[in-house]
């Protein structure tokens, strides 16, 4: 054997690190793009790159530039900062508000209007982790948590009342 066919199959049995953060990084890419329903092609043609080089990215061969990652972000419609943090651009944000604390100092929102967002908020934070489960794991649980958490009566509850004002 080569020498070159010796460290090829050398380097083939190394074992991969595995969750690096580039394959993070893809991962979520590609959880985003599946979310959106868009192809591999067509999220490369909307961010402007090649469908190869999407593909290296979403498999953590490759990392993309911060412009890249802001295409990618905009083709996906979601926030580049959040990419930037994942690919290690950015680090994240220390104590920084989090949606439920937003909504509850928000001073135009009623107590059962803040209580139907929070419930409304966290019932979609449920939902993505089920998502990003494997999808052998994920069948049985898309059946005990749908988007639940929301009532009928809680939204009628947060709605203005439409009793007319004392004059």
């Amino acid at each position: 054997m080569s020498d070159e066919a010796e460290r090829v199959a050398s380097t083939a049995e190394e074992p991969r690190e595995h969750n690096s953060p580039l394959e993070e990084l893809g991962g979520y890419i590609r959880h985003q793009r599946e979310s959106a329903r868009l192809s591999l092609r067509k999220l490369a043609t909307l961010a402007g790159v090649s469908n190869p080089y999407l593909s290296q990215i979403e498999r953590g061969l490759r990392k993309p530039s911060a412009e890249i990652l802001q295409a990618i972000a905009k083709a996906l419609e979601i926030s580049s900062e959040t990419l930037y943090v994942k690919a290690g651009i950015l680090e994240e944000r220390e104590g920084g508000d989090d949606v439920e604390q937003v909504v509850q100092r928000d001073p135009y929102l009623t107590d059962p209007q803040r209580q139907a967002l929070v419930e409304m908020y966290r019932s979609f934070r449920r939902l993505s982790e089920l998502q990003a489960e494997p999808r052998s794991r994920r069948r049985g649980l898309f059946d005990v948590v749908g988007t639940g958490g929301v009532d009928d009566a809680a939204i009628r509850a947060a709605l203005p009342s439409e009793e007319p004002e004392d004059s």
